[in-house]
């Protein structure tokens, strides 16, 4: 067996990885190797400019440090959890190592693409992957598995400026209906029967990016709550996904009530900074929705916020919708906000 020494910073071919560690080289982006127990997985976000979305490539620090983004498997319809999304997802609980390469530049000659050695990766064990979608023709959308790729335990990845994630080249909104914003994939952590979003409990545990971190999943808890109270008022309701020309990645909002066109912001804590946020988010949002000036925009909120936050909200003309014990204050909207 060839020997390499995986360093992160090192380039490289895919055949000499397949000759070092094992694997296939013609098997897609993310190639296992059953008997090194690794898992290769190889980002080239110039391929999927080539489909009309730039999800790949790292993006902006959050409280947890790092966060590489790699779209899944699938060139046609919508990506599904299986082959080599299934191996990717599989590495959550199954121990194998997975090793981020993203591609360099032609090898002299060939047809044969460099690879630069990232470094060890983990999947996110809150949210291994997000859900995208990707415009096809006549105005449809498909599916797109993003996975969310940390740095594994006492490693630095060899990012570079250019892989950072690349803007989107013009705006667009997708609406997303409600058969596709309640598709059901398989779960997002690596406790079976949990879902990211929709977790039973208020909160998790997760070891992420070098240490023990309390994360709480309640404004998952509170959305799946409201759409549920949603169906039983016989609304309907969607979501849409928003790029914008210039910026990487995406805007999704929460929830829009298309049975009484409003928008709303969800936030888990009730507390002034977060709803300052959520004013924040539901001014940027609108901007970009259709018949804005009609649109009514609220925050949802799990418990009722004090009366000066109440005069916030009033003052800037958003509706206020809070969690009680038996079901939801401010819901219906009336018919005008004061």
């Amino acid at each position: 067996m060839t020997t390499l020494d995986l360093v992160p910073g090192v380039i490289t071919t895919r055949q000499a990885v397949a000759d070092a560690y094992g694997g296939s080289v013609f098997s897609g982006g993310i190639v296992p190797a059953k008997k090194s127990s690794m898992v290769f997985v190889y980002s080239d976000p110039a391929v999927g400019e080539k489909f009309g979305y730039t999800f790949d490539g790292q993006a902006e620090d959050d409280e947890f440090g790092t966060l590489y983004l790699y779209t899944g498997a699938g060139g046609a319809g919508d990506q599904e959890i299986a082959r080599g999304n299934k191996t990717l997802l599989e590495t959550a609980t199954n121990g194998h190592e997975v090793h981020l390469f993203v591609a360099d530049s032609k090898v002299p000659g060939k047809k044969e693409v460099r690879q630069r050695y990232i470094g060890r990766v983990v999947l996110d064990p809150i949210e291994p992957y997000e859900v995208r979608w990707s415009p096809v023709s006549s105005g449809a959308a498909r599916r797109i598995i993003v996975f969310r790729l940390r740095p594994a335990e006492g490693e630095e990845l060899a990012l570079e400026a250019q892989d950072a994630l690349k803007p989107a080249a013009q705006t667009s909104v997708i609406e997303l209906s409600l058969e596709q914003k309640l598709a059901k994939l398989p779960a997002q952590s690596g406790t079976k029967g949990k879902k990211t979003e929709q977790h039973s409990t208020p909160e998790t545990t997760a070891n992420v990016a070098g240490g023990i971190r309390t994360v709480r999943r309640r404004e998952g808890q509170l959305v799946k709550a409201f759409e549920s109270h949603l169906e039983e008022a016989g609304h309907s309701f969607k979501s849409f996904q928003i790029t914008i020309e210039g910026e990487p990645g995406a805007l999704t909002p929460d929830v829009y009530d298309e049975t009484d066109h409003v928008l709303y912001e969800a936030k888990g804590l009730t507390t002034r900074n977060n709803v300052r946020m959520a004013i924040g988010q539901l001014a940027d949002y609108r901007r970009h929705l259709h018949d804005v000036e009609k649109l009514r925009v609220a925050v949802l909120l799990p418990s009722e916020p004090t009366p000066d936050v109440r005069d916030l909200l009033a003052a800037q003309r958003i509706a206020l919708v809070y969690r009680t014990e038996d079901g939801f204050d401010g819901f219906p909207l009336p018919a005008t906000i004061q």
